[in-house]
């Protein structure tokens, strides 16, 4: 007996749906390959490893606030920040650098006077200096300065005028790291310009009265409503 829906036999229904249902993944599983071999081409064009993904466990750092290793592409900085915006004495902060791929990108692609990145892991960490070794991009090591530290200690520097935040961590400790970064600019005001890809804590960023809105870019098939796919930017005001 065959069962109708609607006059369509149903068993047609369901392989049409399966055959709809496979299409998808296999689509979706071809989109993740090819953006895949597209950034371990990028490695190994610049003579880097930043591709690979860590989580915090591997290291015996697991936090619930605290974000895995992955890496923003590496067009981001160029997408939504123009060059022409950065002036020569300007100082740029990656908190929670990873591997180093932003700082990388800050130091060859962009005239600031230095490029800090700080990182928990000391893995993580030697990994982003062996890059900073390796790499075939135009970076003068003298300008860059990668630290191992818990941003929790930190102090962030009052020269500092960018700051770049790949969502690496979240709650009370988010909001620690802002509160050291509006205690330096309360120290010596200065402008400063925070530039935050998938903005989970833009709540809190906003809720502080501090920080003011200047534009969204988003990638992909991602919208500006969006929070993962998205970089915002901000200022940070008086």
């Amino acid at each position: 007996m065959t069962v109708l829906l609607e006059g369509v036999p149903l068993y047609e229904l369901a392989t049409e749906e399966i055959g709809g249902a496979f299409s998808g993944i296999l689509a979706g599983n071809i989109r993740r390959a090819r953006q895949r071999v597209s950034r371990l081409l990028f490695d190994y064009r610049y003579g880097v490893e930043t591709t690979e993904f860590a989580h915090l466990d591997q290291f015996g750092l697991a936090h619930e606030e605290r974000v895995y290793y992955s890496p923003a592409h590496w067009g981001t900085l160029r997408r939504t920040l123009p060059a022409h915006e950065v002036r020569a004495e300007d100082v740029f902060l990656d908190l929670g650098s990873g591997k180093a791929r932003m700082v990388l990108e800050a130091a060859a692609r962009f005239p600031f006077r230095k490029v800090i990145g700080v990182e928990l892991s000391p893995e993580l960490t030697e990994v982003a200096r062996a890059n900073l070794k390796s790499t075939r991009l135009p970076v003068h090591p003298d300008r860059v300065d990668l630290v191992q530290s818990d941003v929790l200690d930190y102090e962030i520097p009052d020269d500092v005028t960018v700051v770049f935040l790949n969502n690496p961590f979240r709650g009370e400790i988010f909001a620690a790291a802002i509160t050291k970064l509006l205690a330096s600019v309360d120290r010596r005001p200065r402008p400063i310009k925070v530039i935050y890809f998938n903005p989970t804590e833009e709540p809190y960023l906003l809720g502080t009265g501090r920080f003011r809105h200047l534009r969204t870019v988003t990638r992909g098939r991602a919208s500006e409503i969006d929070v993962f796919g998205t970089t915002r930017i901000y200022a940070v005001t008086a």
